[in-house]
């Protein structure tokens, strides 16, 4: 029996999260909005209505272009692909195909600690379509959705296995959000997935008839669809003794773990593209694209470099790159005090610690005023290390600020040398036997009569006095 492979490529479908859709003004926010309530007749496709592309949608394009390594062409249009879907009102789709936006790029990514490089064959922009709603025997057609500005990104062949397309798509998705260009929030549906798999004989070139599967909404989706499709291709090759005999276009169904064939695979001739008669080409020169990205954005993977030279572990300079909020206040509290492991401590550990524990997300954390206040309130003496937990934890939970907090609570460091003393004093007095313990040599003892002090003073006598203080004394 022959080795085989696995041949994948992707088609990645990303809304861009501009304020108004494709090819009119709606909103284009429309999840959770009432069924077609974020609609006008451009984007219903109304006869006579007139499509006007969104400059903020192509200027997003542009810069997840750049970020892909891609070549801008200086000459791109939009055409129509005809094919008759309920919730597509127009009856076609303003894409490219001909002259896309651009072409030729290439997305570093890991897999298992191993760098890995999948090329980009394309990106083109497009509207995109409604959302169906199936009850039985019945349709409901949500038209808010249609018109929302896509791009799509079309990859090589380059990709294995279902691991490394995963790799690559949640790559893909942290670049999407670092340029900004996409929100990529899967749950709402701003990130889908077309994949394509065949099989060939490992050491040949040839590329063997696909199986694309369609509309795959998660990363776990992804990862199981092509499983699944891979080992059904394997056991068919075996059945048959060599490949697909066509293209075929297969559905899956997740409730099942399985895919369902839909049909065979369009081609180009069966959507009757042509060049869109109502916009004009697009032209992107050089001095526009500086304008649009004057400076090269800082990608995840550089990122991540930096994090871990820092010295972070790659679970905290993943965190970091996956989550912006976070990130910013890492990047600040760094900056102030130049010291990683106490910021890790303090973001990572301590902060994340506490919204887990309360049950917030990174967008309800502290401002970044707010985390620096309560970092100089510590290095200051204000308050001890112990106390600022604390005062986190409050400022988690109530949105306060460290000043209204320490104020509030009455938690403010207790540094002044002659109330300290008295502390030590009444310290010595009730511990005699960790004093004696402490002058036969027993150094841990110290620490019982450190921890009085911390008793008697509710925790806000300053650690460094109350040490220096008592070793005078003893």
């Amino acid at each position: 029996m022959p080795t085989l492979e696995a041949i994948i490529g992707l088609e990645v479908h990303a809304q861009m999260n501009t304020k108004t859709k494709m090819f009119c003004g709606c909103d284009n926010d429309a999840f959770g909005k009432e069924p077609n309530t974020t609609v006008c007749e451009i984007c219903m496709g109304h006869p006579g209505t007139l499509p006007v592309p969104n400059k903020e949608s192509i200027i997003k394009a542009v810069k997840m272009s750049l970020a892909l390594k891609c070549t801008v062409n200086k000459n791109s249009h939009f055409d129509r692909k005809h094919y008759f879907y309920p919730d597509l009102p127009s009856g076609f789709q303003i894409s490219q195909y001909d002259f896309p936006l651009a072409s030729k790029g290439k997305v570093h990514y890991d897999v298992a600690g191993k760098e890995m490089v999948c090329g980009i064959t394309r990106l083109h922009m497009e509207n995109d379509a409604g959302k169906l709603t199936h009850r039985g025997s019945v349709t409901l057609c949500d038209y808010n959705r249609a018109g929302t500005p896509l791009m799509e990104i079309v990859t090589e062949p380059d990709l294995r296995s279902a691991d490394e397309a995963v790799a690559f798509a949640e790559e893909l998705r942290r670049m999407l959000i670092a340029v900004n260009a996409s929100e990529a929030d899967m749950f709402k549906g701003m990130m889908r997935f077309d994949a394509s798999i065949s099989l060939r004989e490992k050491g040949t070139t040839k590329l063997n008839p696909r199986s694309e599967i369609k509309n795959l909404n998660s990363f776990k989706a992804l990862e199981r669809a092509l499983q699944y499709e891979e080992a059904r291709l394997r056991k068919s090759w075996d059945e048959t003794g060599g490949p697909l005999k066509r293209d075929i276009t297969v559905g899956w169904l997740d409730d099942d773990g399985k895919t369902r064939m839909l049909r065979e695979k369009e081609t180009a001739d069966d959507y009757r593209y042509f060049p869109e008669p109502d916009i004009p080409p697009l032209l992107i020169d050089e001095k526009m694209l500086l304008q649009i990205q004057p400076e090269p954005v800082v990608l995840p993977r550089e990122r991540k470099k930096h994090y871990l030279a820092m010295g972070l572990n790659d679970a905290e300079a993943a965190t970091l790159i996956d989550q912006p909020e976070m990130r910013a206040l890492f990047d600040a509290v760094y900056a102030k005090t130049d010291d990683a492991k106490r910021t890790s401590s303090l973001i990572l550990t301590q902060l994340m610690g506490f919204l887990n524990a309360h049950g917030k997300t990174a967008a309800d954390a502290p401002s970044v005023n707010a985390m620096l206040d309560l970092v100089i309130a510590i290095d200051d003496g204000t308050i001890s290390g112990n106390a600022g937990k604390t005062v986190l934890e409050k400022m988690v939970t109530t949105g306060k600020s460290p000043k209204d907090i320490i104020a509030a609570e009455g938690m403010g460091q207790i540094s002044d040398d002659s109330k300290i003393e008295a502390f030590v004093k009444e310290a010595i007095a009730k511990n005699p036997k960790a004093i004696e313990d402490y002058k036969s040599g027993k150094q841990a003892a110290l620490g019982a009569i450190v921890g009085y002090v911390m008793k008697q003073s509710k925790g806000q006598a300053n650690p460094g006095k109350v040490n220096e203080i008592l070793l005078k004394h003893l």
